[in-house]
């Protein structure tokens, strides 16, 4: 493992691993649940010490990680399929279009990847309980790989969470608590219990590993790519640390001197749940007031990574932008069909996005190399496609019948 220290991505002052663990102790200090975090920590590798030791052939990702292989939980995360997609990209103008299938990792979503290194995290310091907020993803994630390592997780979930995910939850065995209100409701009360009674909080961007966790779908990019960075990942946002994860793993290989310029990250919010979004384009920040979406996994009032979030749009030179839940569910039925990838509404959320913006005027050149992420397996949330979609009437066992 390559030696790091943690920075404050607010005010550059540097800390030792084990001297924090969560935000800057200096700029986190006026934080409180309900808004965006702030003294949001980075960890900086010794990119020189990367740059001897990295071979393009046979990366070692272990250079990058910021928990050492002996702690790592035992459920294989990450290596998901890198599908490509010519049909559509021939539709879209875009022959060298991808989809990213995050929905193969072992509890169907992308967020595998923090709960895995925030898991061996707490192997490593001998936590033995692991506290998160979530709509759904998160907490099935943190479940699947606790359950893994004989770890207990203890999980506060909107009452409206699918129940698909709240079953896999259970299943693995975690503790669910069913919190009445939004996201934001079980997050500032997940905060509230670890504060009062220990354990590790697990919430996206406050523990600084859950933004390295998600930047493992990076670097395999840099990988299945034939070690070359995409041009353009279009994402789904919600709270905004999967997009964090993804600039974060660009900066990586470009501090390391692998690659030489970072993608541009388009990010995608509901219409309804676009904060993110309103701070791209304005430079202020307001929550989202009613951010009902059926993409649940990206419905947030107060992202968590804001500021990260926007930060990361601006260095890539990329854009936001803001689809209907009709589009999304629409982007579903069409990925599904046209790439044999089968999403949620939030993963699906991203090809939206990038049809959206190839009928506009600030489409997408035809050489561009196109990744859109999907996020999520679509059988985290069935009650969403089952609203658009007519499951065929049985028949008589008869060829006369199917000719009627």
């Amino acid at each position: 493992m390559t030696p790091f220290h943690y920075r404050c991505t607010d005010c550059d002052r540097t800390f030792e691993r084990d001297a924090v663990r969560y935000l800057c102790p200096v700029c986190g200090a006026s934080y409180h649940p309900g808004m965006p975090l702030t003294g949001v920590l980075e960890v900086v590798f010794d990119a020189e010490v990367v740059r001897r030791s990295f071979n393009a052939v046979s990366p070692d990702w272990n250079l990058l990680c910021a928990v050492e292989p002996e702690f790592h939980p035992p459920l294989p995360v990450g290596n998901t399929p890198l599908v490509p997609a010519k049909r559509l990209g021939t539709e879209l103008g875009l022959p060298a279009l991808w989809i990213k299938n995050e929905g193969g990792n072992p509890s169907g979503s992308l967020k595998d990847r923090a709960s895995f290194l925030v898991v061996a995290e707490a192997l490593r310091l001998g936590e033995t309980q692991i506290v998160t907020a979530s709509t759904g993803n998160a907490a099935s994630a943190l479940a699947a790989v606790a359950a893994s390592a004989g770890l207990e997780a203890l999980i506060f979930v909107p009452e409206t969470a699918p129940k698909a995910k709240l079953v896999q939850m259970v299943l693995y065995g975690a503790r669910v608590v069913p919190v009445q209100g939004t996201y934001d409701d079980a997050f500032r009360l997940s905060m509230e219990y670890t504060e009062a009674r220990g354990g590790l909080n697990r919430n996206t961007a406050y523990h600084p590993l859950t933004i390295e966790g998600k930047k493992t779908a990076g670097l395999e990019l840099w990988a299945q790519l034939g070690g070359q960075a995409p041009d353009v990942v279009v994402v789904s946002v919600g709270d905004g640390v999967i997009l964090g994860g993804l600039h974060k793993a660009f900066v990586d290989l470009q501090r390391a001197g692998i690659i030489e310029r970072l993608p541009r990250l388009i990010g995608v919010q509901a219409e309804r749940s676009d904060a993110i979004h309103r701070y791209v384009q304005t430079g202020i920040y307001s929550d989202a007031l009613n951010p009902n979406t059926r993409a649940d996994s990206i419905s947030v009032s107060c992202p968590s990574n804001a500021h990260g979030a926007r930060r990361a749009i601006l260095e890539s030179d990329g854009l936001t932008l803001t689809v209907t839940d009709d589009e999304i569910l629409e982007a579903q039925a069409r990925l599904a069909a046209g790439s044999g990838v089968f999403t949620e509404p939030a993963g699906a959320a991203a090809y939206a996005g990038l049809v959206k913006l190839q009928a506009g005027a600030n489409r997408l050149p035809a050489s561009a190399k196109v990744v859109v992420m999907a996020t999520g397996h679509g059988l985290k949330d069935i009650e969403a496609p089952l609203s658009r979609v007519s499951i065929p009437r049985a028949i008589a066992p008869t060829l006369e019948a199917f000719d009627r």
